[in-house]
């Protein structure tokens, strides 16, 4: 007697995606897919010093923090210097890790660092681990949140 057996199972491909959410007109779910086919992909080779395993050196390519906000339509007056200044930029990775940028960092007006959201490191591609926040200035690394889970823009208001 003969069994019937199920066809193979293609191995399923989990694509990681981040929620850009906060203060921004077009709130998104961006995939690495996305951030690569939809904004110029950058390179930079960066040194940072890691609490547990010393120096690294990796590759990084993807698109401009900045660019990718902008794209969304954050509440401020792009013309305001004052107005963009008071923005924060919150970042969760998928391990719980957080860090918080301001706006006034990665503003080409203002500190013009080229902070990344990488989708590829060493020339491998993130697609299944998520996206990368970047950080070249840095020289500890962390601030490099790994498989980014989601990115919140808003104003920061002083207490009353």
């Amino acid at each position: 007697m003969s069994r019937l057996s199920s066809p193979p199972r293609t191995p399923r491909v989990r694509t990681a995606s981040l929620a850009l959410r906060g203060d921004v007109d077009r709130p998104a779910t961006l995939t690495v897919r996305d951030l690569r086919e939809g904004w110029k992909q950058h390179r930079t080779e960066v040194v940072f010093d890691c609490a547990t395993s010393g120096p690294q050196r990796h590759s990084f390519e993807g698109p401009l923090l900045r660019e990718v906000i902008l794209n969304a339509g954050p509440a401020f007056d792009p013309q305001r210097r004052k107005d963009r200044s008071r923005f924060l930029l919150a970042v969760t990775g998928g391990d719980g890790h957080h860090t918080v940028l301001s706006w006034a960092e990665i503003d080409a007006d203002f500190g013009n660092v080229p902070v990344l959201l990488a989708t590829r490191m060493d020339n491998r591609e993130l697609d299944a681990v998520g996206s990368q926040l970047v950080v070249p200035a840095d020289r500890c690394g962390a601030r490099y949140i790994s498989a980014i889970t989601q990115l919140w823009v808003g104003a920061w208001t002083a207490p009353d």
